[in-house]
C-alpha cells in the first residue's frame, strides 16, 4: 500500500491526460508519475528512508505535488508547513519533527534557520532563483525514472499535518497510508469526481481539506487538478470560463464575497458541483447560493485529526443547516461532558470513530490519550443529531460565550445576522466582562454602499434574540482578520478585545 500510487495507477491508464493545469501549462499524468520516481530515488540517495520526515514548506505550485508523492514513494513522511510562516513558525515545525530535507523556493529561503533547526541536511529549492541551495531540476536529474516506490504497511506514518495552534503550540497529526488512501477514496466517491473533471484547487494545499480531498481525490479519479497559488477572484473566475473547470471547492468566506460582488451566473456556466469546507457554512448564504446560481454548495464535516472527511450532506437528500451523515465506515455520536451519548436532537460534543482517525498527535501522548478517549476522536465540536442521523454544527466548544452563565453559541448570532440586508461578514466573539463573565461582541464588516450602525446591529440583534444573546458592543470594521484557508480568526479578535 502507498499513497502514491493512484497516480502511477493513472499515468499507466492514461499518461497524456493531465494531471495539473497551472499558470498556462500542463503536466501530464505521465510525466508527474516518471517525476516523482526520479525524486524518490534522489531522496533515498541523499539518505532519506522509511519514517524519515521531509518538510513541504511550499505555496500552491505543481512542485507541492511531486515532492509530496515523491516523499511517499522514498517511504518517508510529508510534513506540510504553512507557506505564510515565518522563521519562528517554520523552526517549530521543523524541529518538533526532526525533519532532514526541506522543499521549498527562494522566496522563502529567508525563513528557513538551518542554525537553529539541526536535523537539517539538505534544502531544495522548487522555484525562483538562489545561489545557496540546488534547484529541484537536479534532483531530479540525480534519480532514476525506474525508481520503485516503497510498499507500505496500512499503519505506517504518511503525512504529518500540524493543528494550527489556536492555544499553545501546535501539534502534529500524524495520518498513515491507509486513514489516507480510504478517506480519499470515500471523498471521490461521495462528490462523484470523474476523469473528465477539472478541479479548481485555490486553497492551500498545507492544509488537509486541499491535501487530500482535493489533490488526492483528484489524483485517485485521473481528474485534473487546476492550480492556483491563491484565491485572486479576477483570475479564478476567467479560468472557470477559459478552462471550463467542472468543480468548485471553498470555504464560505469565499461563497460570501462571491455572492455580494453579484458575479454573473454564465460567469459559473461550466461547473456543476460546488462543495464548501474548512468552516460551518451560515445557512442564509448556503440558500442564497442555491436560489442565484442553481446550484447547492454540498458540505462536509471533518477534522485534520480524521483525514479529514467524517460526514457529508448528501447528493440524493441534502439537508439545508445540515454537514450530513457519517459517511462509509465511520460513525458519529454526540455525547455529554461524561461521554454518554445524549438523545437525538439534544447538543453535545461530537465524536467520530472509523478508518481515517489518525494515528496520534507527533510526540505527543498526553494529548493523543485526551482526544482518542474510550475509541473515540473528540471533535471540540458541538453540534446535535437528527432522528435520519444528520449533524448539525452548533459551535466550537472553545468559542462559546458565558454571559452570566447563559450559554451562546456564536454561529446562531452569525447565521440570524447574514439575513440582514447591509451585513457582508460578521464574526460574534466571546470578551471578558467584570460582571457577566463574558459579553457578546460583534465586528462586522457591511455591504459595499451600505451603511449600518452600531446602534442598528444591537436593536435588530434584541428584535431577532433572548436579550443575553443580543451584543454589547459592535464594531463596524473594513475587514476581518482569517487565516490562509479563509477561516476567520476569532482568536485575534479575543486578543484584541482582552487588550482594551
Amino acid at each position: 500500500m502507498n499513497i502514491a500510487d493512484h497516480v502511477a495507477r493513472a499515468a499507466r491508464a492514461n499518461p497524456d491526460h493531465a494531471a495539473i493545469l497551472f499558470e498556462g501549462k500542463a503536466l501530464s499524468y505521465g510525466v508527474l508519475d516518471a517525476c516523482a520516481n526520479a525524486l524518490a530515488d534522489s531522496l533515498r540517495k541523499n539518505g532519506i528512508g522509511r519514517g524519515d520526515r521531509v518538510a513541504l514548506y511550499l505555496p500552491n505550485i505543481p512542485a507541492f505535488a511531486l515532492c509530496y508523492l515523491a516523499v511517499l514513494r522514498a517511504g518517508a513522511i510529508a510534513v506540510s508547513i504553512n507557506s505564510i510562516f515565518k522563521a519562528e513558525e517554520f523552526k517549530f515545525i521543523a524541529n518538533d519533527s526532526g525533519a532532514k530535507v526541506v522543499f521549498t523556493v527562494a522566496e522563502l529561503l529567508q525563513y528557513v534557520p538551518r542554525a537553529e533547526c539541526p536535523a537539517i541536511a539538505h534544502v531544495v529549492n522548487c522555484e525562483g532563483l538562489s545561489q545557496s541551495v540546488p534547484a529541484l531540476e537536479a534532483w531530479l536529474a540525480a534519480g532514476s525514472v525506474d525508481f520503485r516506490g516503497e510498499d507500505m504497511q496500512p499503519d505506517d506514518s504518511a503525512a504529518l499535518l500540524y493543528s494550527s495552534g489556536t492555544t499553545g503550540f501546535p501539534k502534529g497529526v500524524t495520518l498513515t497510508h491507509n486513514n489516507i488512501v480510504t478517506n480519499i477514496h470515500t471523498a471521490a466517491r461521495c462528490s462523484g469526481y470523474r476523469t473528465d473533471d477539472l478541479l479548481a484547487v485555490f486553497l492551500p494545499l498545507f492544509h488537509v481539506f486541499a491535501q487530500n480531498y482535493i489533490m488526492n481525490g483528484g489524483f485517485e479519479t485521473g481528474s485534473t487538478l487546476v492550480m492556483f497559488r491563491r484565491f485572486v477572484p479576477d483570475a479564478v473566475l476567467a479560468s472557470i470560463e477559459r478552462d471550463r473547470i467542472t468543480m468548485f471547492f471553498a470555504v464560505p468566506t469565499i461563497f460570501i464575497s462571491l455572492l455580494n460582488a453579484n458575479v454573473p451566473k454564465e460567469k459559473m456556466a461550466s461547473l456543476r458541483y460546488f462543495f464548501s469546507a474548512a468552516a460551518t457554512m451560515p445557512e442564509e448564504i448556503s440558500r442564497r447560493w442555491t436560489d442565484t446560481y442553481g446550484h447547492r454548495v454540498f458540505e462536509g464535516y471533518g477534522l485534520t485529526e480524521c483525514s479529514p472527511f467524517a460526514a457529508y450532506n448528501h447528493v440524493s437528500a441534502p439537508k439545508f443547516g445540515s454537514v450530513g451523515t457519517a459517511v462509509e465506515n465511520f460513525e458519529l455520536r454526540i455525547v455529554d461532558e461524561e461521554d454518554r451519548e445524549v438523545a437525538r436532537g439534544q447538543w453535545g460534543e461530537i465524536a467520530i470513530r472509523g478508518p481515517g482517525v489518525m494515528k496520534g498527535y507527533w510526540n505527543n501522548p498526553k494529548d493523543t490519550a485526551h482526544s482518542l478517549r474510550n475509541g473515540w476522536l473528540h471533535s471540540g465540536d458541538i453540534g446535535r443529531m437528527d432522528e435520519d442521523g444528520y449533524v448539525y454544527i452548533v459551535d466550537r466548544v472553545k468559542d462559546m460565550i458565558n454571559v452570566s452563565g447563559f450559554k451562546v453559541w456564536p454561529a446562531e448570532v452569525e447565521n440570524m445576522l447574514y439575513r440582514h440586508p447591509a451585513v457582508q461578514e460578521v464574526a460574534v466573539y466571546g470578551a471578558p466582562d467584570p460582571v457577566k463573565g463574558e459579553q457578546v461582541r460583534i465586528a462586522l464588516v457591511p455591504k459595499a454602499g451600505m451603511s449600518v450602525t452600531s446602534e442598528e446591529i444591537i436593536a435588530y440583534c434584541r428584535e431577532k434574540l433572548a436579550v443575553y444573546k443580543a451584543p454589547e458592543v459592535v464594531d463596524i470594521v473594513r475587514d476581518l482578520p482569517k487565516s490562509a484557508t479563509g477561516k476567520i480568526l476569532k482568536r485575534v479578535l479575543r486578543e484584541q478585545a482582552a487588550k482594551g
